[in-house]
């Protein structure tokens, strides 16, 4: 009698694990989420560091399956140096031209996983009307109860360097400008159905 209940029961215990094991959608929370940068001036002079202050996207996670994507836009007019001369000289046709191109965008899938957290996205972004491939480290990863929202919330710390040259972004260059540009991207985006933090 007790093995027919277990064996009754099976498919339904079952079908809980499917549930359990579904993709869980989460998006940017864009007050919480800035792409930062490092870009070289005159050859080693100094260093410029900026940020992109509008941005929106999802990621997506299975973390049973270990699987999982990223995407994000970039609203590029949002490029903030602290310096408003500067922000204009950015926006300009020689630099992003951010009238012809209004938006960045990131598209990637989880590639390496520390146990069931995510440690490395294997993704294109298009910059400048330009694909290239671009890998993200995850160097920190955390999901939680957003105490305030009451909705679980995960954050991100990821890294990357490109070349912006071969985004057709080379002001520059024939001044000794460097063309690596590191990336420093904090993330943090609520599950579904959760407002974005204030």
């Amino acid at each position: 009698m007790i093995l027919r209940r277990v064996t009754a029961a099976l498919p339904a215990l079952l079908l809980c694990g499917a549930a359990a094991a579904e993709p869980v959608t989460y998006e940017i929370d864009p007050g919480h989420t800035y792409p930062s940068f490092e870009a070289d001036h005159m050859g080693g002079l100094s260093i410029l560091r900026g940020k992109f202050n509008s941005n929106s996207g999802k990621i997506v996670i299975d973390r049973e399956a270990k699987t999982g994507t990223v995407e994000v836009t970039i609203d590029t007019s949002s490029i903030d140096f602290g310096h408003d001369g500067l922000n204009d000289h950015a926006k300009g046709a020689d630099m992003f031209d951010v009238a012809k191109y209004p938006t960045a965008t990131y598209k990637g899938t989880f590639s390496k996983w520390n146990g069931d957290v995510p440690a490395e996205v294997q993704g294109e972004l298009t910059l400048k009307g330009v694909t290239k491939p671009v890998t993200l480290t995850i160097n920190q990863f955390l999901c939680k109860q957003h105490p305030m929202r009451k909705v679980e919330v995960c954050g991100a710390d990821a890294s990357a360097t490109i070349r912006r040259d071969e985004f057709g972004i080379d002001y520059g260059k024939a001044f000794g400008f460097k063309m690596d540009v590191k990336l420093a991207i904090e993330v943090e985006a609520l599950r579904t159905g959760g407002q974005p933090a204030t």
